[in-house]
């Protein structure tokens, strides 16, 4: 959040995903479930993939290989209106990309709420 306090960190293990893009595109429908689940009344998710971001506040179907997860978000912004899709660079979201690697070396599934491991 602002204050720089970790809400929620979550690391699942998922077999044959056709590749990184898609990793991207499941784990931002991975919030968006979570947030809605967790009743939290507005729900920022930041990512580096601009073109995540664009087909998630796209209006229209999305047809590519994501279109799947693209509508799962879609259809979570219609029960939750208060979903922000934020752009960030990958610098600064390093503990995200040093704890989905250090899960991944040790093939480990983490749910921890306002904590990291």
């Amino acid at each position: 959040n602002d204050e720089e306090t970790v809400l929620l960190s979550c690391s699942e293990i998922h077999q044959e995903v056709a590749s990184a893009f898609a990793v991207k595109a499941l784990a931002w429908r991975k919030a968006v479930q979570i947030g809605i689940e967790m009743q939290w009344l507005e729900i920022i998710i930041e990512g580096n993939s601009l073109a995540i971001i664009k087909k998630c506040k796209a209006k229209s179907q999305d047809r590519s290989q994501v279109g799947v997860y693209i509508h799962d978000i879609q259809q979570g912004t219609t029960r939750s209106r208060n979903i922000v899709f934020k752009y960030t660079p990958r610098l600064t979201n390093a503990l995200a990309h040093m704890l989905a690697t250090e899960f991944l070396k040790k093939k480990e599934e983490v749910y921890l709420v306002k904590s990291i491991p």
